[in-house]
């Protein structure tokens, strides 16, 4: 499981738009990485909107917004479309990156219990070191959080 410390892997991923790429490709930026249990529901709809709200403050910061979750490509198109969302969103199907990244935990459904996303974000420095962990994100107020420890981050 990824750290505070930890560099993050270098394996290709699959965007929205079925493009590849790696989270090493943003060498120079600031990664704000988070992880969401699924597109179009109401917490991640809300928190999706909250990042877009605030795109062009990240972007002062230098900050690239990604967002991940076990959906499709196709799901995500979709979810960016109706919601105008401007950063891209990663295709975790079979939940290896949020594995990686200790963002997951056991949930129940219906009496049975499976592998769920624990809504999660990371912020990556500007050389790919994790610098800050947020474990069971509370949605409200959260992009204030992380905007404040970018701040934090780039004035060390």
């Amino acid at each position: 499981m990824i750290n505070v410390g930890d560099a993050v892997p270098t394996y290709q991923l699959t965007t929205d738009q079925g493009e590849k790429i790696a989270l090493t490709d943003y060498s120079g930026k600031i990664i704000v990485l988070y992880f969401y249990p699924k597109d179009n529901t109401p917490g991640c709809t809300t928190q999706a909107c909250s990042f877009r709200d605030r795109y062009d403050q990240f972007q002062e910061l230098n900050a690239t917004i990604i967002g991940v979750s076990p959906d499709s490509a196709e799901s995500h198109q979709s979810f960016k479309e109706k919601h105008d969302l401007p950063f891209s969103l990663i295709v975790d199907a079979d939940h290896q990156l949020a594995k990686d990244f200790g963002a997951t935990k056991l949930k129940e459904k219906a009496g049975e219990q499976y592998l769920g996303i624990n809504r999660s974000t990371y912020l990556i420095d500007q050389n790919g070191i994790v610098q800050k962990i947020f474990k069971d994100v509370q949605v409200i107020g959260h992009t204030k959080q992380v905007l404040q420890a970018i701040k934090e981050i780039t004035e060390e």
